[in-house]
């Protein structure tokens, strides 16, 4: 496993790190997590709306009818 010595910051009231060139993750988002004393970062995974959907329970209510008259008719 790769690894390299970087240095720790401060950005404001956060502490911060720069990731360097060949560590950088996909993408704007990352996911952060503390496992004991290890600092874990991983990319934030994609969510697509298909996955947003298949996360949704199903709807029982019958849904109205819907009055669709059709349009007036016009003149060019």
């Amino acid at each position: 496993m790769a690894e390299r010595h970087v240095k720790l910051f401060r950005n404001g009231r956060n502490q911060a790190v720069r990731i360097p060139r060949e560590f950088e993750l996909p993408g704007e988002d990352a996911v952060m997590r503390k496992e004991g004393d290890r600092l874990i970062i991983e990319p934030a995974p994609a969510h697509s709306l298909l996955s947003l959907l298949a996360t949704l329970e199903p709807l029982d209510d019958a849904f109205p009818e819907i009055v669709d008259p059709a349009p007036d008719p016009v003149s060019i």
